[in-house]
């Protein structure tokens, strides 16, 4: 069970600075050229990605999948995005059709998954459909994972200042994702860190460490691609600028 009372206990006190009211229009104003920047480079790159890959991405994967099992090649789900409301987020299709797609996460070994919808998310190509979120408004490239609706009440339990990390749209990546807070969060620990990793992306966001993100996002995942195909012999990791410190230090 995710969140006794010692845990609540625990991120109550980890987390209170965050605890105490947020001024979102403060914080908006305070972000606003920030946010022209990020919206602009958002569009730009979204029809570059729509047009040069997705293109012809797509019916290499709509065969791929489609021979891999049956049902539709797009998977689409409710997910909470910006400052709360809801939005349709698109998906390439991973695993068979079954009726606890909206409510129970997929594990590590899940049945569920299909060969090629395993490929799909260790690869983040699963993903790539999201550009088309970007590009009508409901995402961003960089920020905080959108949840679907259980997950987002059941960590909400668990850390009570949640709902900070939805004062910017959900990213297609994020810090949390590069620094390897992704994929099912069942734990205590890996709830709240992956947390502390979206609350210091939103205090500290900026053009260049949205830069960094993405660069590191498309390492992993062209790493991640040519595995499949060779021996990649003492490949360097992706790793973090010194100056992106720990979050607990920069609570203090």
């Amino acid at each position: 069970m995710v969140g006794t009372s010692l845990e609540r206990s625990y991120s109550k006190e980890k987390l209170e600075q965050e605890n105490r009211a947020v001024n979102w229009r403060a914080f908006i104003e305070e972000k606003k050229n920030y946010l022209l920047v990020k919206r602009a480079f958002d569009i730009v790159v979204s029809v570059l990605v729509l047009v040069f890959i997705f293109s012809w991405l797509f019916p290499v994967l709509y065969i791929l999948i489609k021979l891999d099992s049956r049902g539709p090649v797009f998977f689409i789900q409710k997910r909470v995005g910006f400052m709360g409301r809801s939005f349709p987020c698109f998906k390439f299709r991973t695993m068979r059709v079954n009726a606890e797609a909206n409510t129970k996460q997929a594990t590590e070994n899940d049945p569920r998954i299909t060969r090629m919808g395993r490929f799909l998310r260790n690869s983040n190509l699963d993903e790539v459909p999201q550009f088309l979120n970007v590009l009508l408004g409901h995402m961003s490239i960089v920020g905080p994972r959108p949840h679907m609706y259980k997950d987002c009440s059941s960590f909400s339990q668990v850390v009570d200042s949640y709902k900070f990390r939805s004062l910017m749209k959900p990213g297609i990546t994020g810090l949390a994702q590069v620094k390897g807070y992704r994929g099912p969060a069942q734990t205590f620990d890996h709830i709240f860190r992956r947390y502390q990793w979206d609350a210091f992306y939103v205090r500290n966001a900026n053009i260049w460490l949205d830069m960094r993100i993405v660069h590191n996002t498309a390492m992993q995942t062209i790493g991640i691609i040519l595995s499949k195909f060779v021996t990649i012999e003492n490949m360097p990791g992706v790793t973090i600028n010194k100056e992106w410190i720990e979050p607990r230090k920069a609570l203090n």
